[in-house]
């Protein structure tokens, strides 16, 4: 049973450091550390990557035709985006821009990514996130989990897991396999679907449908219920960034970049992505192994952005298919601004894009492209590529340069988790000076700083592979490095103190 503590310090110069080690209910590990001074106030907040990706120097010396297979091992949960912006990069390789794949090949990915987007989305609201939703950030830790939502809402959680089920299922007609599977090939697709394997599909997607439309309404009613708290939590204001289609319309395949800043002014529009390292540079700090992308015209001060479903939908024009276009008008207008800010809108817009996809899937369905027609296609060698895809979390970034022989000599990859890295620092920031009171090691507490981090959906995995499981740890500590108290979340979700 977790027991109520209490700790002081008496000195007015030295600071207090609470961390918490890991952050739990996010795909990967980092953790989080915060100092305080004797007024409790918040110094210095910081989330932490503490394990070493290193999968530009793995693929190194590689065939470049092995990447989309290899590159998915950088996830189990979003493989699909890592194996399709490799492909774009690679489809550079043998002569072919995106506007040249062949058209089945070019839908068919599209249907794949569409699949990708819906069942990740699925799979971090109704699992991850809607236990905090739900049951409140400070709920009974035994209330937070998938369990407790089919408990206490079963039609809502099964709706949840379905969803996610039906976007797996998406994946596996087109690649295969649901997680890791085959499909995209440099210049095209390996394969078409059969109509067997359409009909498969479209069987559920108008349940898919209504069930994405229903959860956009549901979050809606649990953010606006909570006003003016859920417009305040976490919440900053920043630059955002992602691709739009020419017209300006929310775009996760493939488009320009589009930037914009804090007041919805354009920074940035239909930037040929290909030009990406012209416009966005990297910052290396010394105590994390995620870096830090900021926009090279405002300097790493003030050009750092966020991307993923708050900035796609902050950023785009419209939407292309119309329950979800109608739900943006609604997303929009409930800001009173230009650009929405609030952190936790991450949610309500991530279920916007859910309700997309469906719309998107079925019209693909119905298209007799992807059941024949050429798929494969290529040009004249090329030594350098660069994919850019719309990943669930955000723009994702593959650059690849070859020898002569084919073999990949240089890799980068700006995944993007990465670019969120200043925005989930800032909101832990403040959430910790408006929360925390630096007297109390509560679990509910520790609760509240990792909802600010799940709202942006982290895929720390993405940038850290760790093995094993790993308690969740508090600890107070003097500026000496002295433990002062500490509290232990165990994988079973027991709170205990270690040494009364």
């Amino acid at each position: 049973m977790y027991e109520h503590l209490e700790t002081t310090t008496t000195s007015r110069e030295n600071l207090k450091r609470v961390v918490v080690d890991p952050v739990s209910r996010v795909e990967g590990h980092g953790k989080v550390t915060l100092l305080l001074d004797d007024d409790n106030k918040v110094q210095q907040a910081r989330l932490h990557i503490v394990e070493f990706r290193g999968f530009e120097r793995f693929i190194q010396g590689r065939p470049y035709w092995e990447l989309p297979v290899l590159v998915q091992r950088l996830c189990g949960i979003c493989p699909v985006s890592h194996h399709l912006a490799a492909a774009k990069a690679i489809d550079q390789l043998v002569g072919v821009d995106p506007e040249n794949l062949p058209v089945s090949a070019d839908k068919l990915r599209r249907l794949l990514h569409f699949g990708q987007v819906l069942q990740s989305h699925a799979l971090h609201f109704f699992h991850l996130s809607s236990p905090d939703l739900l049951f409140g950030f400070e709920s009974d830790i035994g209330k937070r989990n998938i369990i407790a939502v089919l408990a206490d809402y079963p039609e809502l959680g099964v709706q949840g897991v379905k969803l996610r089920k039906y976007g797996q299922e998406v994946i596996r007609m087109v690649s295969g396999k649901r997680v890791h599977g085959t499909g995209a090939i440099a210049g095209g697709m390996n394969k078409a679907l059969t109509k067997e394997e359409r009909d498969y599909l479209l069987a559920d997607i108008d349940q898919m449908i209504a069930w994405s439309a229903a959860s956009v309404a549901l979050i809606k009613k649990v953010h606006c219920s909570n006003l003016p708290y859920y417009d305040e939590f976490a919440t900053i204001r920043t630059n955002y960034l992602g691709l739009v289609k020419p017209n300006g319309a929310l775009e996760l395949y493939h488009g320009g970049i589009r930037a914009k800043n804090a007041n919805g002014e354009t920074i940035v529009d239909h930037l040929d992505y290909c030009q990406y390292n012209n416009y966005i540079h990297e910052e290396v700090r010394s105590w994390t192994y995620m870096k830090f992308p900021y926009l090279l015209s405002l300097g790493k001060e003030d050009g750092w952005y966020r991307v993923g479903p708050l900035a796609r939908v902050n950023n785009c024009d419209s939407i292309d298919t119309p329950l979800a276009e109608a739900a943006r008008v609604e997303f929009k207008a409930h800001g009173g601004e230009a650009m929405v800010h609030s952190t936790l809108a991450f949610h309500w817009a991530r279920l916007i894009e859910v309700l997309h996809c469906a719309e998107s899937i079925k019209t693909l369905l119905h298209d007799p492209d992807i059941l024949s027609g050429e798929l494969v296609t290529q040009g004249e060698k090329r030594y350098e590529g660069i994919g850019v895809i719309e990943a669930p979390r955000g723009t994702l970034f593959h650059h690849y340069q070859v020898d002569e022989n084919d073999i990949v000599t240089k890799a980068n990859l700006i995944v993007s988790t990465t670019s969120n890295n200043m925005g989930m620092n800032e909101s832990v920031r403040q959430v910790a000076a408006e929360y925390l009171s630096g007297r109390e090691l509560t679990e509910p507490l520790l609760n509240n700083l990792e909802v600010a981090i799940r709202a942006y959906d982290p895929c720390l995995s993405c940038a850290t592979h760790a093995v094993g499981k790993m308690p969740l740890q508090l600890e107070l500590v003097n500026s000496q490095g002295e433990v002062i108290d500490t509290l232990v979340k165990r994988s079973n979700g027991h709170i205990e103190r270690p040494n009364a």
